[in-house]
């Protein structure tokens, strides 16, 4: 009778089943941990970029993650980001750059950049940039008397240029200066025409006075005594003409190097043959040794684009609300894409 008693309480015991453990929830575009992603991924473009200037994440796009083991994950971002106003080979962190304003004439990087977490380490395996001027009739339509960027071989703006240089060593007793790139230019019609130019420079092995003997003969320093820097001038004429100047030297720099025209082909921009280019393209000037532009299996093809993203998330938020919800319900964010932090172009 025990026994009967025994087998009947065991029969009524609930069983238990083993219940799957459920897939980690998508990472979304503002989690620290995909921030963090995007800080190295933008600190490596820029670190790989040799012309124009550094850029600022704007906004996270999109982020996949692909599970390869046990602390080891593969992870696709898809960043925008914003030019600032320092130089590549400025010494300044990029945290104290000021990305430039919408009224400014903006340029936007879009890149594509794959990374590898393993063991909470984050290293960039490859990534795919390129960059362009935002569209003149947004600029004028916000602001109608802002200049817009001028082509970099604009025959004002190489006058300028020349001029400005050519001023600067003039009037100082330091080292002669000589022209790497030109980084930007704008110029302004009504109602004076003003040009403005911004652009980098070197110091070579002349004094500014010795050059005038023999010019030809400067060269530029070695690496291990490089000295490079960035000048701004404007130059009025018209009505009356008028140059104003400000070179400043970076002081050497060790490790910084700058990839001088006929020794990258795909540097981009010489000064002087710039093709009509109003902006130095990420595409051109950052050289990865790690992904081939024309490898299609480092970034899948179901990385979305930002606007494919964007037009989900809104179907997304838009099927939610067509579902009953309790009074005050609020719902959650989409995943992606994130935040922008500065303006969208």
């Amino acid at each position: 009778m025990k026994a009967l008693v025994a087998l009947i309480l065991l029969v009524q015991l609930p069983i238990h089943k083993a219940v799957p453990a459920a897939p980690p929830a998508p990472l979304g575009c503002d989690d620290p941990e995909s921030e963090a992603a995007a800080e190295v991924a933008v600190s490596y473009i820029n670190g790989r970029s040799h012309h124009g200037y550094k850029f600022a994440l704007n906004r996270i796009e999109n982020i996949r993650v692909l599970p390869q083991g046990p602390n080891n994950d593969i992870m696709f971002l898809e960043l925008d980001l914003l030019e600032t106003t320092c130089h590549i080979l400025s010494p300044t962190p990029l945290a104290n750059c000021t990305v430039r304003s919408f009224t400014q004439h903006a340029v936007e990087g879009d890149c594509d950049v794959k990374l590898q977490k393993l063991d909470g380490k984050l290293s960039v395996l490859a990534s795919k940039c390129h960059s362009h001027a935002d569209s003149s009739e947004d600029v004028l339509q916000l602001c109608p008397d802002c200049p817009l960027l001028a082509s970099l071989n604009n025959t004002d703006v190489l006058t300028t240029v020349t001029a400005a240089l050519n001023d600067h060593n003039s009037k100082t007793a330091d080292a002669y200066l000589k022209l790497l790139e030109i980084g930007r230019a704008k110029i302004q019609y009504h109602p004076v025409h003003i040009v403005s130019v911004e652009f980098a420079v070197a110091a070579t092995n002349c004094s500014a006075e010795e050059a005038k003997a023999n010019v030809e003969a400067c060269q530029l320093l070695p690496d291990d005594q490089s000295n490079f820097g960035f000048c701004t001038a404007t130059m009025v004429t018209q009505p009356s003409q008028d140059l104003r100047v400000d070179c400043q030297l970076y002081g050497h720099q060790p490790g910084v190097t700058y990839s001088q025209p006929g020794q990258d082909t795909s540097a981009g921009l010489v000064p002087s043959v710039a093709q009509g280019f109003t902006n130095h393209n990420l595409r051109l000037s950052h050289n990865n040794p790690v992904a081939s532009e024309s490898s299609s299996s480092e970034f899948p093809t179901s990385m979305l684009s930002a606007k494919s993203v964007a037009k989900r998330a809104v179907a997304n938020v838009a099927q939610h609300d067509k579902v009953p919800r309790p009074v005050g319900f609020v719902p959650p964010p989409p995943p992606c894409p994130g935040k922008i932090r500065h303006f969208k172009i």
